[in-house]
């Protein structure tokens, strides 16, 4: 959520920042800001909505100047609006800032006792003034960041732009993503390098509790005791062309359709196809001492966790317990010392799952880590780094990120239950056969994408929606029911298919199309049952099912979509695509927007 870009340049820097906050785009946000130095003045351009309606401003009042600062706002004190986007000034000081100020309350009563006057409504505005009071009072640019920081409590990425230093941009992190890039004569700071990326390539990444002073011939780094330090200059690799959508209407469709590809590279990092061996990409990674595994995730990743816990506990024989991140400190979980806690993130900066990984460590546990950012906080932090390779993934709602992640996971639980003593070598082969049939059968899936666009039409009138799986398909088809309630705005739950008939089942009626995901296997003929329990009370079914699923139960369906017949391990990257492709086509149908729906952020970096 949110995004940060500061240049300290030597030319005009406005359409550079803009291009940097259109990098940053994917994150989410709802308003957007430039503010420069001209004149010696802080001019600022803000609008309210997307990026377009920023560039307007732009074209109508230009901005100038060789230093600035801009952002993207995900609204979080106070409403969507020019009057409450950043960039924020109180004086000289200009600031934008990612995060939350828990106790801006006090601070904005103090500030305003103390006969400072505010004109929006966010806790970022209370820094600002908190700076321009300590500047106003002799201090310099960076003794009055020094002074003002350890009063926040929160967290937050933060700039400071300062009317009368045009030469110097101040940026300060503490549990919120900042990092700073090297340039030619200038330098910068970004959320993230994928926002540098067209200028540099060298980047270094503020720890918890730093603040840099960025100038164009140097960067000085500072801890959170204010001790001058070295951060590591690193190449970031990021990609510094355009990411396009290509031939594809949305982002969001173009990612599903990367997931063979993307899925097929992930695996490279994990499977040693000649060998018929599962490998991790740490080689000695001491799992046999794992007795217990917690699992620690939000949203979509929380739901690849799901899938986890069953191919742990089935493979591996080893307990397995699953957080909600959110709710994870607050349960004060009894966690063992010398145990192993697993915590899933695309971004790598989900502030509650962050936090928990923090609260894991403060509990002596070992820290594994599956994300899609390998420089990310939880990656830099973790013991055991599991990346995936689905690149960048700019729909907010997440597609490839979750196959790849899945595809992660499967591996590591072959490799816990090799590392256990419960997978012998024949076993793990086919485990290995069986991954390495997954892309073929993600493209298979997405063959059937205009059966699945000619069927939406059945769904989109609806307003409620019910999923139903059985064991690994129970968490597809939460995951179903988030896509469809994230970008198409229809109220839909998934619920694990025996369950309807303790309650749910009292919401079926010809109104409410019900989803059911159930490969033929094991647990078909369970799941078909309480189908018909669904189709006896008036329920409107789509079957979503392979061939010999489909020619068994597929009679009496409203519609059914067929998947290719795969290996019980692999079914959930496989059914991951037709609820993906049904969410994005009814979505479409109603003319929401798919890549960035409203109130959503792609990287939540508050709790």
């Amino acid at each position: 959520m949110c995004g940060i870009v500061g240049i300290v340049g030597k030319s005009d820097v406005a359409q550079r920042l803009f291009d940097g906050l259109k990098r940053l785009e994917y994150r989410g946000y709802d308003s957007a800001g430039i503010c420069t130095i001209e004149g010696g003045e802080l001019e600022r351009r803000r609008a309210e909505g997307k990026l377009d309606n920023l560039a307007a401003e732009l074209r109508a009042h230009p901005l100038h100047g060789i230093i600035g600062i801009a952002h993207t706002r995900w609204a979080t004190h106070g409403a969507p609006t020019v009057g409450n986007a950043h960039p924020h000034i109180a004086g000289g000081v200009a600031l934008v800032h990612n995060g939350i100020i828990e106790n801006f309350k006090p601070l904005r009563d103090e500030l305003i006792a103390d006969g400072r006057q505010f004109l929006s409504e966010t806790d970022s505005e209370v820094v600002a003034h908190l700076v321009a009071r300590e500047v106003e009072r002799g201090a310099s640019p960076q003794d009055a960041v020094a002074a003002v920081l350890p009063r926040l409590h929160g967290a937050f990425a933060i700039a400071f732009l300062f009317r009368d230093h045009p030469d110097l941009i101040i940026g300060a992190r503490m549990g919120a993503p900042l990092t700073v890039g090297y340039g030619d004569g200038e330098n910068y700071l970004g959320s993230d390098a994928l926002a540098l990326a067209p200028w540099t390539q060298r980047i270094a990444y503020l720890d918890e509790g730093d603040w840099a002073v960025v100038r164009r011939d140097r960067i000085d780094v500072f801890d959170r005791d204010n001790r001058s330090v070295e951060r590591p200059i690193v190449e970031s690799g990021a990609t510094s062309a355009p990411i396009e959508k290509g031939n594809y209407a949305h982002y969001m469709q173009k990612e599903i359709f990367e997931q063979p590809i993307v899925v097929a590279q992930t695996l490279q990092s994990y499977v040693r196809p000649f060998e018929g061996e599962i490998a991790l990409p740490v080689a000695d990674a001491d799992l046999e001492s794992v007795e217990r595994l917690t699992i620690v995730a939000c949203g979509t990743s929380y739901y690849a966790g799901l899938v986890a816990k069953y191919w742990v506990e089935r493979f591996a024989r080893v307990p397995v317990d699953i957080d909600v991140a959110s709710e994870f400190r607050y349960r004060d979980p009894i966690l063992e010392p010398g145990g192993m806690a697993l915590f899933v993130s695309q971004s790598g900066e989900t502030a509650d799952t962050l936090a928990a990984l923090r609260h894991a460590r403060s509990q002596e546990q070992r820290i594994a880590v599956v994300v899609n950012v390998p420089t990310s906080s939880m990656a830099r932090e973790a013991d055991l780094l599991l990346p995936t390779h689905a690149g960048p993934e700019i729909g907010v709602a997440s597609t490839k990120a979750f196959t790849c992640q899945l595809a992660v996971l499967a591996a590591l639980a072959a490799n816990l239950a090799r590392a256990k003593g419960r997978l012998t070598r024949e076993e793990e082969r086919e485990i290995v056969a069986h991954l390495q049939e997954a892309p073929a059968a993600l493209n298979a899936a997405l063959n059937h994408d205009d059966d699945i666009a000619a069927m939406a039409g059945l769904i989109a009138p609806a307003r409620d929606v019910l999923y139903l799986g059985r064991g690994p398909d129970f968490p597809m088809a939460l995951e179903g029911a988030l896509k469809l309630k994230e970008i198409s705005y229809i109220h839909a739950e998934g619920y694990a298919a025996g369950e309807m008939k303790h309650g749910p089942i009292a919401l079926i009626d010809d109104e409410v199309p019900v989803i059911v995901l159930a490969p033929s296997g094991l647990l078909f003929e369970k799941t078909v049952s309480n189908m018909q329990e669904v189709r006896a009370r008036g329920g409107r079914i789509v079957l979503i099912s392979d061939a010999k699923g489909i020619a068994e139960a597929g009679e009496g369906c409203m519609a059914t979509i067929e998947m290719p017949q795969v290996h019980p391990l692999i079914a959930p990257l496989v059914y991951a695509v037709p609820v993906q492709l049904l969410a994005y086509h009814v979505a479409v149908l109603k003319g929401t927007d798919v890549d960035q729906p409203r109130n959503l952020a792609k990287s939540v970096t508050v709790e």
